[in-house]
């Protein structure tokens, strides 16, 4: 990936990078990361020396068909692990074991805590699953990452990227260590989530809402399914008076 794909990403998009020297050069760590377009899991392994494994949705490895074939293999050929978001949690319990295996054989995951990506490039809350579970169940430090514009080059929905810079800022390592061990209590959990994604909000600059992306990609949804039942209804009533009002126009016309 860091060759066929890596290299050209960094040629012709050119990514500025901040606080490259947050990421050890060995060792395990998790980068949390905000999550803005699909492009997130490819500039930010491509500026970094070492591998990042990330957690990716499982559509994208039980897809049907043959295009679906083919993007199981490209993220199991990255190195991507499923997860199924179906779950209360968000977070299937063997994507977290996978993830713990990730960090304990000393390498570097990548998680995004918000889940999904962001429906109009605010920073949501973090899920108290993944992150906070792995972080305390290995004692790994996390390092908070910001991604800027990267919505900007591919929004959901299109097909061909505009040639722009998006951005990475790494911050400072965070250290957890002092919950180890307490990863299934839910307030420690929601405590080590909240602190990580204050963090990132620093280094992105994105305005906070209290509330999680999937649901406010629920709202945008109904809004916009709502917004559309209205301007049907709108239109309807508008055929009909028009109707009534040539019917009226004929009745006088035949009256006279």
């Amino acid at each position: 990936m860091k060759v066929s794909i890596g290299g050209p990403l960094k040629l012709v998009f050119r990514p500025w990078v901040e606080g490259l020297e947050n990421v050890p050069a060995e060792g395990p760590a998790i980068l949390a990361s905000n999550h803005l377009s699909f492009s997130d899991s490819f500039f930010l392994p491509a500026v970094l020396d070492r591998k990042v494994t990330f957690i990716a949705k499982a559509e994208y490895f039980t897809t049907p068909g043959v295009k679906g074939r083919l993007t199981a293999a490209f993220f199991k050929g990255v190195g991507q692990l499923p997860v199924d978001r179906s779950g209360a949690r968000g977070a299937g319990e063997a994507a977290i074991k996978s993830g713990i295996e990730v960090v304990e054989s000393g390498e570097l995951f990548g998680i995004y805590p918000e889940g999904t990506r962001s429906p109009d490039g605010r920073l949501y809350r973090g899920k108290p699953g993944g992150l906070a579970r792995v972080a305390l169940a290995t004692g790994a430090p996390v390092i908070p990452v910001a991604m800027i514009d990267t919505e900007k080059i591919q929004p959901p929905g299109k097909v061909l990227p505009k040639l722009m810079r998006p951005g990475i800022r790494i911050g400072k390592p965070l250290d957890f260590s002092r919950y180890q061990g307490m990863e299934h209590d839910r307030f420690v959990l929601r405590a080590v989530t909240d602190e990580v994604m204050y963090e990132i909000m620093k280094l992105s600059g994105q305005e906070y809402v209290d509330m999680y992306a999937t649901a406010a990609k629920r709202q945008i949804a109904d809004a916009a399914k709502a917004e559309k039942e209205a301007a049907k209804a709108a239109r309807a009533a508008l055929a009909q008076a028009e109707k009534e009002q040539a019917q009226k126009e004929k009745d006088q016309a035949d009256q006279g």
